[in-house]
């Protein structure tokens, strides 16, 4: 799988943009999973930001492998294994046409990836955050429950925040409005998405003012 990611991370980055990454880390651990057998938040949610790490190294071997130079950054510090996070150097990074890939989310709980992501997107002065999915765009209600649901092409942030929109949580979402980053929600398995979206094509939703 962490081929198949970097394959189309490689196709954007074969376009001359510069790409950095945010990742969840659902596929190893969910915080709301331990939670629910009674785990307290703060633990739940460091060992969520310890899994992304996880999935930040094998993606960055992945593209290493392709080659495209990486550079794996943390919130939480581990220098045996990473660089820390420090937004001149990943910014700097970009600058040197590396992948930069952003694990240990903000470094703190009660924060989401989302979050992290939006964030960070702002810190290296990105012009667009992708938010890629396993759907293709925000729906009016969930597709997959509701066949007959209406995807919108274009939103305001206002219309995401108050339709609760479950792509994304309202604390990047408000983080996104207040500094004006577009957002675009897209398929990442969808063939090509990630390049149409840095290329401009209408695909999926755009969340913006």
């Amino acid at each position: 799988m962490a081929e198949e990611v970097a394959a189309k991370v490689l196709a954007v980055r074969n376009l001359d943009v510069e790409v950095a990454i945010v990742l969840g880390a659902g596929n190893v651990w969910r915080g709301r999973d331990g939670m629910a057998h009674g785990m307290e938040r703060a633990t739940a949610d460091h060992m969520g930001m310890l899994a992304t790490i996880l999935n930040a190294l094998a993606l960055a071997d992945a593209l290493e492998r392709m080659g495209i130079t990486t550079r794996v950054q943390t919130a939480i510090e581990m220098r045996a294994v990473a660089e820390p996070y420090i937004r001149l150097r990943a910014i700097r990074h970009l600058e040197k046409g590396r992948v930069v890939i952003i694990g240990g989310g903000t470094g703190n709980p009660y924060f989401t990836t989302d979050t992290a992501a939006a964030l960070r997107a702002m810190e290296v002065n990105a012009d667009l955050l992708i938010k890629a999915t396993k759907v293709d765009g925000v729906y009016t209600e969930d597709p997959q429950q509701h066949p007959d649901a209406k995807r919108f092409d274009h939103m305001t942030y206002m219309q995401a925040l108050e339709l609760r929109v479950g792509v994304m949580d309202a604390t990047a979402i408000s983080l996104c409005m207040d500094n004006d980053l577009p957002i675009m929600v897209v398929n990442l398995w969808q063939p090509h998405s990630l390049e149409r979206a840095v290329q401009g094509e209408e695909i999926g939703t755009l969340v913006s003012a």
